[in-house]
């Protein structure tokens, strides 16, 4: 695997903290209350006080990719104001950290932290508003790093904008969640991914591609109309936006559906252009279980995108974390298969993991070895893909392998190889303690995917 990139990807409001410093505006997050089950999001694991440290040890482990995003509440006074200096000064300060230590960064726009002001003026990523504010901060963004930043994702797990927790991650405060407004945003974040890939690629060397939340879904049987709704729920979630991706199409089928369901979706001229346009250097995906779908509980009616609400079903033949996630390696293989073989992109998987329940004792190492089980079956998946398989695959990036925040803002669920000393409610002293899992990743890294 020559050339081949080893990392970590995180997000901004689940790892900086600095919530009210440096200049940075609200955004959605920081009006978010802690509850007894997960913290707010001011402190997050104060990365913004701690980057050095942390990207010392990226170094170590011998990581040479950091995926991280921006802020735009951070950089973009209120989304759609000022430029922020001592908000790009920080990024500065985070790229150059990197590049001294031969780790490339690579840039998320946006990854669901949407500014306060343009949710509750504009109900996010449901206006043209907002649409065109991301794009002129994305302009920005690009134009100030794309000298020292060579790799480019707009948004974060682009797909599940075309699923029902759009309306949370798009930023809209209103109680707008008709099937057409889940559709327009879609169509939103398309033209504003659409908009800055074409910009990069006509004002750059820079390379960019689209994201997914890539979910291996299996039929729960044989049952013809398991295995029919299975592919035409593939195809609304995952296919129509690859298509884009790589040939600046929409699903033949999707658009047949929304036309003939009267779907009527805001579409002009020039967003359109944008979008025939848009081509991708790579196709990225995060990766962290699979599930099955079961036809039979899916009500009549319901639109492709709502399947998983209705038939969702836990596979029995996978183990599954404390929180119910499946543990499918072979999954994360056919994955890596199927969206190359199909589109002959690159291909790069830039979030896996797994989430488990640890507590430091303050003297001993944690001995995560459930951790290890996990990255090793999938990395050794990968390596098969590879080498079996004649998969194009650019590089293996974990996710918050220096323990975050979850999504959920739970601190009790972990992802990283280094403890981070804080709990929900109680900060500690955010002190960095590699795990068991530490020394392995590092073995791995050093030996280039030799040494499992």
């Amino acid at each position: 695997m020559e050339h081949f990139y080893w990392g970590n990807s995180v997000s901004s409001m689940q790892t900086e903290g600095g919530y009210n410093e440096g200049g940075k505006s609200k955004s959605v997050y920081d009006i978010r209350p802690a509850t007894d089950k997960v913290s707010d999001w001011h402190f997050a694991n104060d990365n913004y006080h701690h980057f050095d440290e942390d990207l010392d040890l990226m170094q170590d482990l011998g990581m040479t990719m950091y995926r991280f995003s921006v802020s735009w509440s951070r950089v973009i006074k209120d989304g759609d104001g000022e430029i922020n200096k001592e908000g790009l000064a920080f990024y500065d300060k985070l790229v150059e950290g990197c590049l001294k230590r031969n780790i490339q960064p690579m840039i998320c726009l946006y990854h669901f932290d949407m500014p306060l002001h343009l949710a509750e003026k504009y109900d996010g990523f449901l206006s043209k508003d907002t649409a065109e504010a991301f794009i002129r901060y994305g302009k920005v963004i690009v134009d100030h790093f794309k000298d020292r930043v060579k790799y480019w994702i707009t948004f974060n797990e682009q797909n599940l904008y075309s699923q029902p927790d759009t309306f949370r991650i798009a930023g809209v405060m209103s109680d707008r969640h008709s099937v057409k407004d889940l559709y327009q945003i879609a169509h939103n974040i398309m033209y504003c991914h659409a908009a800055i890939a074409n910009y990069i690629h006509n004002t750059t060397d820079c390379k960019i591609g689209g994201m997914l939340a890539y979910s291996e879904v299996y039929p729960a049987t044989c049952k013809p109309s398991d295995i029919l709704l299975t592919h035409k729920y593939e195809e609304f979630i995952d296919n129509n936006l690859l298509d884009v991706f790589a040939y600046g199409q929409y699903s033949a089928e999707v658009l047949h559906y929304r036309k003939y369901n009267h779907i009527n979706v805001e579409i002009a001229d020039e967003e359109m252009q944008q979008i025939n346009a848009c081509r991708s250097d790579f196709l990225a995906f995060s990766y962290y279980q699979s599930s099955c779908l079961d036809s039979t509980k899916i009500p009549v009616g319901c639109i492709p995108n709502y399947y998983m609400n209705y038939g969702h079903l836990h596979n029995p033949y996978l183990r599954e974390n404390e929180w119910h996630w499946a543990i499918d390696p072979e999954g994360f293989r056919d994955a890596l298969t199927k969206i190359y073989l199909r589109y002959h992109i690159p291909v790069f998987p830039i979030e896996n993991g797994i989430g488990l329940r640890e507590n430091w004792d303050g003297k001993h190492i944690i001995q995560d070895n459930e951790r290890i089980k996990y990255m090793r079956a999938h990395i050794q998946a990968m390596e098969e893909a590879i080498d079996e398989d004649g998969i194009d695959v650019l590089g293996y990036l974990g996710w918050g392998l220096i323990d975050i925040l979850s999504s959920s803002g739970d601190m009790n669920k972990r992802y990283g190889v280094v403890y981070v000393n804080r709990t929900n409610h109680d900060l500690r002293d955010m002190k960095r303690i590699p795990k068991k899992s530490y020394e392995w990743l590092k073995q791995v890294i050093h030996s280039n995917g030799q040494e499992l």
